[in-house]
């Protein structure tokens, strides 16, 4: 048996938590540069507004309407995050993160017999008391399967109290031709659009014989699989959390638009420098890098190319900070041109390899002094929680240096903005 347990309008519940006055208020969170809604409440969902409408468009309508505007604020919503997951591993140790907000959980060696929905309840229970985050959960024989009882969990919280198992054919059924397509997982937009042109309207569609060989032309052995999970075989398992990534990437908007070369030169940096940071936290080395720039395509307009990008390999496997910056800079050099704006910037490492199995050269290799840098400069980050020692060409106010004109304390991961309380 399979859960998906999925918070409720993560980023607005988590401002609720420290913020306990909000509750039942109209509440929308804002993406990087608060360009645009990507998370709302359901009170803001009963008033119209629409998700991903970008913020200076609807800015208006969210002032005549009293709705409360936020800025993005990661380092809450991640530990947030961490703490929910934390709970979940307390139910069962097969726990498999699939995004800030949802997570699988798998329940092999429970009896058949067990009682499941109480089960959930009991999480559900324990996640609310415990750090104030409402979500919804779902069981069934699949993972896919416990995704279309997730929703029902969620669309119905009054009859399922927030918890729905399908562990029957009837309530399988069922479920599959409540599901309109476009809700199955793995199935989007333009697949939507495929699929209901050939008369596949319900997850149940999906299901029948006289379709397989359409869904293996247009989605090959990935369309089959999902067809089995439906079908309520299983054939995904949980992933490894602890598997180490294949590439790291780093991009961002600039907070406003740049055409200086050395303010570029200090984001590519400050990119390359994170990436640099992440790669050691997994005990890796990259040998390759991509930087990657993009025009302001509104600044010429005139059809040219915007999007530019170049990689290079090293000659050595690398997690220098010093040493990936260097390169990636010298790749910013040929790829920049001079009187254009840009609006992006990125930076992405790959062919990684485990720290350990790094190969050494005879006539070229890293200055080993790099390595213990590294290290104290690690061991201090991970003391303070901060990144306060940079390289010379990054800006020592600024990691992100985005436009947050909402943000809200960071109450658990900072010292400074921790919440206070008076006892009287």
């Amino acid at each position: 048996m399979y859960a998906l347990v999925d918070c409720n309008n993560f980023y607005a519940s988590c401002e609720r938590v420290f913020q306990p006055q909000l509750n039942g208020k109209p509440i929308v969170i804002l993406s990087n540069n608060d360009g645009c809604i990507i998370s709302r409440s359901d009170e803001a969902k009963a008033l119209g507004i629409p998700m991903g409408a970008p913020e200076f468009q609807v800015r208006q309508e969210l002032k005549e309407k009293n709705i409360l505007v936020f800025s993005s604020n990661y380092p809450l919503y991640g530990d947030l995050s961490n703490r929910v997951m934390k709970i979940l591993e307390g139910f069962t140790p097969h726990v498999e993160p699939y995004s800030i907000d949802e997570a699988f959980l798998n329940f092999d060696g429970f009896k058949s017999d067990f009682d499941f929905n109480d089960y959930g309840l009991q999480m559900k229970r324990r996640i609310m008391k415990w750090i104030s985050i409402p979500v919804s959960i779902g069981f069934a024989e699949t993972k896919a399967l416990s995704k279309v009882a997730n929703k029902i969990a969620r669309k119905f919280p009054n009859q399922t109290k927030g918890v729905y198992v399908i562990d029957t054919e009837e309530k399988r059924i069922k479920a599959l031709k409540w599901t309109k397509i476009e809700d199955v997982w793995g199935i989007g937009f333009r697949l939507k659009k495929k699929m209901k042109t050939k008369g596949i309207n319900t997850a149940y569609d999906f299901t029948l014989p006289q379709y397989e060989n359409f869904i293996k032309t247009i989605m090959g052995v990935t369309g089959l699989r999902l067809k089995s999970e439906l079908e309520g075989k299983s054939v995904l398992t949980l992933d490894d959390p602890t598997e180490d990534k294949k590439s790291i990437a780093i991009t961002r908007m600039f907070k406003t638009k740049l055409s200086n070369f050395d303010e570029i030169k200090e984001r590519v940096s400050t990119f390359a420098a994170v990436c640099a940071e992440k790669l050691r936290k997994q005990h890796s080395c990259c040998h390759s890098i991509i930087v990657m720039l993009i025009k302001d395509k509104h600044h010429k307009n005139d059809g040219s190319r915007i999007y530019f990008s170049q990689m290079e390999t090293l000659p050595f496997a690398s997690n220098s900070s010093l040493t990936i910056s260097n390169a990636a800079i010298s790749i910013l050099k040929k790829v920049y041109q001079e009187g254009e704006r840009y609006s992006k910037a990125g930076v992405i490492v790959t062919g990684i390899i485990p720290e350990n199995q790094k190969q050494f050269h005879l006539f070229e290799e890293e200055n080993p002094k790099h390595l213990k840098l590294m290290k104290v400069i690690d061991k201090f980050h991970a003391k303070t929680g901060e990144r306060k020692i940079r390289l010379g060409n990054q800006d020592l106010q600024h990691t992100w240096k985005m436009k947050q004109e909402h943000l809200s304390p960071k109450y658990t991961t900072d010292f400074k903005e921790i919440i206070k309380v008076k006892c009287r």
